[in-house]
């Protein structure tokens, strides 16, 4: 019998992200973390199922969130995860971030150098079709010592602008998907995952 191959995934020292400055919930300047925390002496790849338990390392998270606004009124693109995707601990919970792990296959020859944007790019074509064109930009990064699975993770938020609605799920797990108006959102964050309930205060919240 075969031994499933445990996926290798990046990480940082969560030591490093702390003096460069900590903060609980979301901040919106970035660049000074990422400079940093992206040279390659401070990455590293590291067994999934280790990490996901070791608060030593922040394994750094894509997390794109879909906006269209049209007749003034911004939507989102939102869904409920279903119970095959990968972090069990999010299960069934709605969502409005669509995004991974990097994993060390995101530095083949591909990469160009940045396995940060080619895991980014994998994940959403994974997941993901989107069917519009869009303007994106870094908006910026979550931090959620106040759970479980935000002690061990570091979230990194971009903003895709979209000229239409047209983004649909490629992954079964993907469900009950859809744009919805960001003021409804705001009004019923109950059942949604700790991370998209920062993102939405923290971006839309008056």
């Amino acid at each position: 019998m075969f031994q499933e191959e445990i996926e290798q995934i990046l990480v940082v020292p969560t030591e490093l992200f702390r003096r460069l400055g900590y903060f609980q919930g979301f901040c919106g300047t970035v660049e000074p973390y990422l400079n940093e925390l992206l040279r390659p002496e401070n990455m590293t790849y590291r067994p999934r199922d280790q990490v996901e338990k070791d608060p030593s390392f922040k394994q750094l998270i894509p997390y794109v969130i879909f906006r269209h606004a049209e007749n003034g009124r911004d939507t989102v693109f939102q869904y409920t995860r279903g119970t095959g995707q990968g972090e069990g601990r999010l299960h069934r919970k709605r969502s409005v971030g669509i995004g991974g792990h990097i994993s060390i296959i995101d530095t083949g020859q591909h990469a160009a150098g940045n396995p940060y944007q080619e895991g980014m790019r994998r994940e959403l074509k994974e997941e993901v079709a989107i069917e519009s064109p869009y303007i994106t930009r870094c908006v910026g990064l979550i931090n959620d010592d106040e759970t479980e699975v935000g002690t061990v993770h570091l979230g990194v938020v971009h903003l895709f602008e979209m000229q239409k609605p047209a983004v649909r799920p490629r992954e079964k797990d993907i469900i009950e998907a859809g744009f919805r108006p960001v003021d409804e959102i705001l009004a019923d964050m109950d059942g949604f995952e700790t991370w998209s309930q920062i993102c939405m205060k923290a971006l839309f919240g008056k």
